[in-house]
């Protein structure tokens, strides 16, 4: 999908440091800007009302002087994979749309997956203030905290990011960010094909290749009582599945009808995943290399969004692996009627969140190896404070300088000198008072004996 952040500081802090905060967003309706490939124009359409919005939010003083960038994901990494014309036509359609608007637009651009990663990972601690905070007399300190770990769960990929004090063995999967005068030593990679909507394609892919392509087909991961026709072009039309792609015409239509068989579910699900091949001493799989997991983790997006279903809507807590197993299973049991009647506004996505469920427990306990002890660390959370997080904040901070390399600068730790000389001054002026009154009361005492 496509989103719209507004974000607002003061102009007067110094390097706008721990004050910028989320105004107000805006979800784009309808799909992702990869989406209208055969018909560039409409994406950049799509984002007329979102732009509209923005047109209202930002006070129309600051319009021109407002910088507007776009940074396109997985979605669009995808589409630069299988036809990088149509990507560059995409982009420069949006660029056409964004370009009537009176703001100070600073170009569109398609992210690593490297860079989504480690977004979010300075987006999460910079809003929870790890990096820096001001102080409540006006300085600014390094709080000294551990920093947490960023897990993304989005449409087409998804990227685990962690400081780790560990040898990271492939050179691909380390970066070295200097932020306030800190250097921190991060572990990052972004798993393609791994976000929501391609996992969903490849493990239907998977499932036709099991019924070898017959017209009625079992979905283990379906709920009972739903079933559905799809066209073979709509699974296989991504760079994602095209290496599964059978040979007979892809006009073909399939009728997949919901079991909800848990386990038989989990077992698809696992073949999406490589956990027999690594070249390095540890990996998480497809042979990449992870170190081990340590410390907190914030887990945002589609994480978010499966786990509060698993809560609010199942009525299950998840603190440990097994619980999330256990919840994964009772979703796929349910019948479709029966959670329909539970979430009716969820009706769009509600088939899928059995092998999401599913995706989800593999991927952090089999995938990226949190166990027992260290699964408890992870916070499913959508925001911190009002503000989101993903990639976005990070995105734009990084774009507008707003996180130094440099340590802040000396006049704020003058303001606290200032501070400490004013509440010294403070303190020897109150104490003679108090003493002149005392010697004056003496006196009075003195003199009317």
């Amino acid at each position: 999908h496509t989103a719209m952040f507004i974000y607002k500081w003061p102009a007067d802090k110094e390097n706008n440091t721990g004050v910028v905060s989320e105004h107000s967003m805006c979800d784009v309706e309808g799909p992702g800007i990869s989406s209208y490939s055969l018909n560039p124009p409409a994406a950049g359409a799509s984002l007329e009302h979102c732009l509209n919005q923005a047109l209202r939010d930002v006070p129309k003083e600051k319009h021109m002087g407002t910088p507007l960038y776009l940074g396109a994901t997985a979605g669009m990494r995808l589409l630069n994979i299988a036809d990088s014309q149509a990507s560059d036509a995409v982009l420069k359609a949006v660029a056409t749309t964004v370009k009537t608007y009176p703001f100070d637009f600073r170009g569109a651009k398609i992210l690593s997956g490297e860079e989504e990663g480690v977004f979010g990972w300075v987006t999460a601690n910079y809003l929870l203030e790890n990096f820096i905070k001001r102080g409540w007399l006006g300085e600014w300190i390094q709080p000294q905290r551990k920093t947490l770990g960023a897990m993304d769960f989005g449409g087409a990929s998804t990227q685990i990011t962690f400081e780790t004090g560990d040898t990271i063995e492939n050179p691909r999967n380390e970066v070295i960010l200097k932020l306030y005068g800190q250097v921190y030593r991060v572990y990052t990679h972004s798993f393609l094909c791994y976000g929501r909507d391609q996992v969903l394609k490849r493990l239907l892919s998977k499932i036709l290749q099991a019924e070898s392509y017959q017209e009625t087909v079992s979905h283990p991961c379906w709920p009972m009582g739903y079933n559905k026709s799809l066209l073979l072009s709509s699974i296989y039309d991504s760079p994602c599945t095209e290496k599964e792609r059978p040979s007979f015409a892809l006009g073909t239509t399939v009728t997949l009808v919901g079991t909800g068989n848990g386990n038989l579910c989990a077992l698809h699900v696992s073949k999406l995943f490589d956990f027999t091949n690594c070249s390095f001493s540890h990996c998480s799989f497809d042979g990449v290399f992870q170190p081990k997991v340590s410390g907190n983790f914030i887990a945002f997006s589609a994480f978010f969004y499966t786990v509060d279903f698993i809560q609010t809507v199942m009525g299950r807590s998840v603190h440990l692996p097994s619980d999330l197993k256990d919840a994964a299973e009772t979703i796929c049991a349910t019948r479709w009627s029966e959670l329909l009647q539970k979430a009716p506004k969820l009706e769009k996505r509600l088939p899928d969140y059995c092998a999401v469920s599913t995706f989800v427990y593999l991927l952090t306990t089999k995938g990226y190896n949190f166990n027992n002890y260290s699964f408890p660390n992870i916070a499913f959370q959508k925001k911190a404070g009002e503000t989101s997080i993903g990639w976005a904040l990070g995105y734009m901070l990084n774009f507008t300088n707003m996180i130094p390399a440099e340590k802040p600068s000396s006049h704020k730790s003058m303001l606290y000198n200032y501070w400490v000389i004013l509440i010294l001054l403070f303190v020897v002026t109150t104490l003679t008072s108090l003493v002149t009154a005392i010697c004056l009361l003496r006196h009075s005492k003195s003199s009317i004996i």
